[in-house]
């Protein structure tokens, strides 16, 4: 373990799950919660939809992407999670088991699990860094609550360029900038937006033609 927290320290550093956790305390944390680290390549499924969950997983390196296929095999992407962000604690902090959607590997990653049961019993000593990390927990939850609820809002515009609209809007927000890189190729974007994705090319092209946007693969720019 003192071989993977050397090799990921500055990974959980920069991770709002272990924010106000001293590096000493992180150590500690580790046998704590039953801290296991998995590597997965790229494609591997991390959990298929009902499979059972009951740790929360913290991304050490690569990509993942929470997903849901309707009942004929439509792909919807739920969530993107990247390097130092944590998934599952919805699914296990509700008590569902057996969880309603899939998380795959985009890249070759890493994920630590942490017991969730261990992370929310206080331990004999009632340590501070543990507090600590409970706070934390409700503080994620109630950022990718807010996360789905500014993808709902995209997704509930009725027309492809809405929706298209709306979403580079909030990355410009986000960057700060006019001009910014997504994280989706075209076939991700669409199954994020929930539109077809020839529909959504033909739109983007209509836009770039009314003077919108400009866009070359995944670096956009927004026009005034």
């Amino acid at each position: 373990m003192k071989n993977i927290l050397a090799k990921h320290r500055i990974v959980l550093w920069r991770s709002r799950f272990f924010s106000g956790v001293s590096d000493t305390d992180i150590d500690k944390l580790f046998t704590c919660l039953g801290g296991r680290r998995k590597s997965f390549e790229k494609e591997a499924y991390i959990y298929r939809e009902r499979d059972e969950c009951t740790a929360l997983g913290i991304v050490l390196s690569g990509t993942l992407h929470i997903l849901r296929d309707d009942f004929w095999g439509n792909r919807k992407i739920v969530e993107q999670i990247k390097c130092g962000e944590q998934f599952g604690a919805a699914f296990v902090c509700a008590g569902i088991k057996h969880i309603p959607v899939s998380v795959i590997a985009m890249e070759k990653s890493e994920v630590l699990f942490l017991d969730y049961n261990r992370l929310i019993t206080a331990c004999p000593k009632v340590c501070s860094c543990h507090t600590q990390m409970i706070k934390n927990l409700i503080r994620s939850l109630a950022e990718k609550s807010n996360i789905l609820l500014a993808k709902n809002d995209i997704q509930s515009r009725h027309s492809t360029r809405e929706k298209l609209l709306a979403y580079l809007s909030a990355q410009a927000k986000k960057e700060n900038s006019r001009s910014f890189d997504i994280p989706f190729n075209r076939e991700e974007l669409a199954a994020y937006l929930s539109v077809d994705r020839s529909a959504m090319s033909a739109e983007l092209c209509r836009m770039r033609d009314d003077g919108i946007l400009s866009f070359k693969k995944n670096k956009f720019e927004l026009r005034k």
